[in-house]
């Protein structure tokens, strides 16, 4: 495992995030225990010791999952992740009670990372205004050892997070952002590094393989990767690439199955950065498929919580992507005439209490009216 100097402490370069764990049936709520608890291990064995978790997580259950099965293990052996979540506006006023909850889930009597949770457009005036005192209760905590480093997530635009900055960033430790090669443009991945890394914060990467979508490549894509790296992986690119980002120091991968964390944690055993031109090239490639239109969601499932109509909305999204990309086809409708009527697209009521929470600002009701049109259902 290669590992990272944070401050005066070794990370390792992987992390395992809490957030795609292994489920039973499909139900993202149901945390298949057995799996994760094996996971849990052979990431402990295998050098990994960070662990990222949060309490929306798997409908809230990710927390108790992490709490459960990392109390096995001494506390000095592994550093544990959660977040304060200001994603859903109506927590704002409850930062004690969530964070005293929190370590109770967690099994902990302190978080070594805290951080603000999805710092965005929908939340930046909550996160910053004093009447919550948000910033003071979790100072507080750091103070009284209970957080041994505070930072933030972001998925806003760059002016949000330099209004987060410009206020808090005297006091930020460690920036987790949304970078891989797709989005080093697409969702102006690069300047969101420079831009933090112009307080001296150091980044944490999530999403590095997009939800699992960069595990995979269009033939074009692929053939060229193999081209210039004969022996590398289409997954292994995604890391090779962040490798390559020298303000990258935690890189956090969602993993839901002992051959993907296998996978990471072999890739993870030496560092083989890409090189200028490969860089150059990958981020090339990710452009032209960008521009063919395809909608940013990672399924990170914030929006289906708050969905009244209770739609598999990533499922979706992900099947509009595919109709829009392949300019068509039998796929989505089929998919879609699969269903059952109360979940599809035509059930959208256009209420958007969905893109308030949505981390990637999609436009979700749009997509709902555009993509029933488009297949008739």
């Amino acid at each position: 495992m290669i590992y990272r100097k944070f401050q005066d402490i070794s990370l390792s370069g992987l992390g395992l995030g809490m957030m795609r764990l292994p489920v039973i049936d499909g139900d993202d709520s149901r945390i298949d225990e057995a799996k994760a608890a094996e996971m849990i291990d052979f990431a402990m064995k295998n050098g990994v010791n960070y662990y990222d978790t949060a309490w929306g997580y798997h409908s809230g259950n990710s927390e108790f999952t992490a709490g459960k099965f990392l109390s096995g293990y001494p506390r000095e052996s592994y550093y544990l992740a959660s977040k304060f979540p200001g994603y859903d506006n109506s927590n704002m006023p409850k930062v004690k009670e969530i964070f005293e909850k929190q370590l109770e889930k967690c099994r902990t009597p302190y978080f070594d990372f805290y951080l603000f949770h999805n710092v965005y457009e929908g939340n930046i005036d909550d996160y910053l205004n004093p009447k919550f005192g948000i910033l003071d209760y979790l100072l507080e905590q750091k103070a009284n050892g209970r957080i041994r480093h505070l930072g933030f997530s972001a998925h806003g635009d760059l002016g949000v997070i330099q209004r987060f900055l410009d206020a808090y960033g005297e006091h930020m430790e460690f920036c987790q952002l949304q970078v891989n090669y797709m989005d080093w443009h697409f969702q102006n991945a690069r300047e969101k590094v420079e831009l933090v890394s112009k307080y001296g914060i150091p980044v944490w990467v999530m999403e590095p393989v997009r939800g699992g979508k960069l595990a995979d490549a269009p033939e074009k894509m692929k053939s060229i990767m193999k081209s210039m790296r004969p022996d590398e992986s289409i997954p292994a690119w995604a890391f090779r690439f962040l490798q390559a980002i020298p303000e990258v120091t935690m890189v956090l991968s969602g993993m839901s199955s002992m051959e993907q964390l296998k996978e990471n944690i072999a890739v993870w055993s030496e560092d083989k950065p890409l090189n200028e031109e490969e860089f150059q090239r990958i981020v090339s490639l990710a452009d032209e498929q960008t521009k063919m239109g395809g909608l940013p969601c990672t399924a990170c499932h914030y929006c289906t919580s708050h969905c009244p109509q209770e739609l598999p909305i990533p499922e979706l999204i992900a099947l509009y992507n595919e109709h829009k990309i392949t300019g068509g086809g039998f796929l989505a409708p089929m998919a879609v005439g699969s269903m059952e009527e109360s979940k599809r697209p035509a059930n959208c009521i256009g209420c958007r209490s969905c893109e308030q929470v949505c981390p990637q600002q999609i436009e979700i009701s749009a997509m709902m009216s555009d993509f029933s049109a488009m297949i008739n259902m």
